[in-house]
């Protein structure tokens, strides 16, 4: 009999920052966070820093943060490797995330031609509130989304 391979969604640490590089490279070959931004995200006080891990390894991580000054929660980051997406990860993280931020409301932003992406947040209740023009590499704009957590 084959062991059933299990998910779980953990607190990510200074130790994951390995793998969290690979992911991101992974995952964002045009928008790679640097080595030190990706340290201050797994040991900034405040960050909310999850992993997805199946069988011990990282094949998902998300990065949300509160600005008190808005008492909002932004997710900075989401990732899942592409052999693990459309199998219910991001949505896992994303609601994890979303309960530790402790806000009313949830912002993020994503490129407007991720398409997969935009579909998986507006699925998750997101809407469209802004337009950042020219934000990402390459000149791409980026959409900005919000979500009133009930």
């Amino acid at each position: 009999m084959e062991k059933e391979a299990s998910l779980s969604i953990r607190s990510a640490t200074w130790r994951d920052l390995q793998e969290l590089n690979h992911l991101e490279h992974v995952c964002f070959e045009r928008d790679v966070w640097p080595l030190i931004d990706l340290l201050g995200v797994l040991t900034f006080p405040g960050m909310v820093r999850l992993k997805a891990e199946l069988d011990g390894k990282m094949i998902g991580f998300i990065g949300g943060e509160t600005r008190d000054h808005q008492r909002t929660g932004w997710i900075i980051t989401l990732g899942v490797l592409q052999e693990y997406r459309r199998q219910g990860v991001a949505q896992a993280l994303l609601r994890e995330c979303e309960q530790q931020l402790s806000t009313k409301v949830v912002r993020l932003c994503v490129r407007i031609s991720n398409e997969a992406a935009i579909n998986l947040y507006k699925k998750m209740g997101y809407i469209q509130i802004e337009v950042w023009s020219q934000y990402y590499q390459g000149g791409e704009d980026a959409l900005v989304l919000e979500k009133h957590i009930v």
